[in-house]
């Protein structure tokens, strides 16, 4: 059981990384060069964008880990 959770919360923490190293930069793009103005006018679908599913994938993804971490000492 153990080795089980230890496999999973391996494999959550490369999930991590992957998701995290995708992700760009917060200055990337229209939004960094222009400012504001930019950024009112695309908030509608930015929900959609592959780095608004990066965030929240790990956000999910860390969130996991955390529980794998703490069942694993709660186990050991």
């Amino acid at each position: 059981m153990v080795t089980f959770i230890t496999v999973l919360q391996l494999l959550c923490g490369l999930a991590i990384i992957g998701a995290v190293m995708f992700q760009s930069g917060k200055s990337a793009g229209l939004s960094g060069a222009i400012g504001g103005v930019a950024d009112s006018f695309l908030a509608k679908n930015k929900a959609r964008t592959l780095d608004a599913k990066l965030a929240r994938a790990t956000k999910w993804l860390g969130a996991a880990f955390l529980i794998l971490t703490l069942v694993l000492l709660i186990i050991g």
